[in-house]
């Protein structure tokens, strides 16, 4: 009985079903009721000024640190140290390319749109994701943040499914689906649930791109049948199953185990402290309540910007552990209580949490 209610339940995030019309009707989704901290006009107007020298440096150190353990991967070869260097290569690549997509995707890491627009589609590709889509996608993200029905990008459902969690963090979910995805683009069509919110004006791009796609990984593997080698693979591809894990690790912490259908970022988004290692690889990301309230303020802003408006967040979490220590237990509970989830105190004075959206936490008939 609870395996079928939880099926029901997966139902309801389908952006094809009457979920979404639904939300639409309650206004819940077209994006404008959403909580956002009062902040002088002058100074958030300084916040968002973009500039190219942090993300042209970040990107020259991300490239070139692939290039340098690849290479010495390559060179190392039947050494047990070529295990190391691809190991931090396919870290680079597979989690390290999300935050760079995420990032030129806003078109806030570069000042100049060109090295955005250059940027994103090289970490697309590695991303197994599709430019065009996921622009779209991604915008839909952040106008209806875990809106039932809307978000395409909700990642922990209400029941979780735990075994497609725990073999993503090898890619084993996302690639094989990726390549599919790929597949039906360069046939010509677009996945149902993306022809809800990409544009008919866009659709030749998404195939389009999909056709090169094609040819390159159609070149490695034949690059890997003339060498009789798996290096074309860890290189090309191979990233995205054995170097994603660490992406897995940082997307969690976003909303897992946070609320539905609520307009406040509040309550379904957190920020975490991270070192400077991981915020390298994250760009800064992990100030993700700041992030979803402010998209347009440059990843190298937001530290400053959550010095700006904690006085009205809930307390960052301190690490990733931290983090877990919450996300774990919360997800559990909600396999069967799938009218739970994790409500933070705010600090003293804080502009308080939304009450309408809060009491539309759960959408009738879900």
């Amino acid at each position: 009985m609870t395996a079928v209610m939880g099926r029901e339940r997966l139902k309801c995030y389908s952006l094809t079903g009457e979920q979404g019309e639904r939300a639409v009707s309650l206004g819940l989704a077209d994006g404008s009721e959403w909580f956002r901290s009062d902040i002088e006009r002058k100074r958030m107007k300084d916040l968002m000024r973009r500039s190219d020298f942090p993300a042209v440096r970040d990107t020259l150190l991300w490239f070139g640190l692939m290039g340098a353990f690849a290479a010495a991967g390559i060179a190392l070869w039947r050494s047990w140290l070529a295990f190391v260097c691809f190991a931090i290569y396919g870290l680079l690549y597979g989690s390290g390319a999300d935050s760079r997509w995420h990032e030129c995707g806003h078109g806030t890491a570069f000042k100049n749109p060109r090295l955005n627009d250059a940027t994103y589609a090289i970490a697309s590709f590695m991303d197994m994701r599709d430019p065009t889509v996921w622009r779209w996608s991604h915008t839909r993200h952040h106008t209806d943040t875990l809106i039932v029905g809307r978000d395409r990008e909700i990642a922990v459902m209400r029941p979780a499914r735990l075994a497609r969690l725990l073999v993503n963090f090898f890619g084993l979910v996302d690639f094989p689906l990726s390549l599919w995805t790929m597949l039906v683009h360069a046939s010509g069509r677009l996945m149902p649930d993306e022809r809800t919110f990409v544009p008919a004006q866009e659709r030749h791009r998404v195939f389009r791109t999909a056709r090169v796609w094609c040819v390159i990984y159609g070149l490695t593997i034949a690059a890997i049948v003339v060498t009789h080698s798996v290096v074309p693979f860890l290189l090309i591809g191979g990233p995205r199953i054995y170097g994603v894990y660490l992406l897995q690790v940082y997307a969690l912490t976003q909303h897992a185990g946070m609320g539905e259908n609520v307009l406040d970022h509040r309550l379904n988004t957190r920020t975490v402290y991270m070192g400077h290692v991981n915020r390298f690889i994250y760009m800064n990301m992990n100030y993700h309540i700041e992030h979803h309230m402010f998209p347009m303020v440059p990843y190298h802003r937001l530290a400053e910007l959550h010095e700006q408006v904690k006085h009205d967040m809930p307390e960052a979490y301190p690490s990733l552990w931290a983090a877990y220590k919450e996300i774990i237990p919360a997800v559990l509970r909600q396999l069967t209580d799938q009218t739970y989830y994790i409500r933070r105190e705010l600090p003293p004075g804080a502009a308080p949490y939304g009450d309408a959206a809060d009491g539309r936490a759960m959408l009738e008939g879900c």
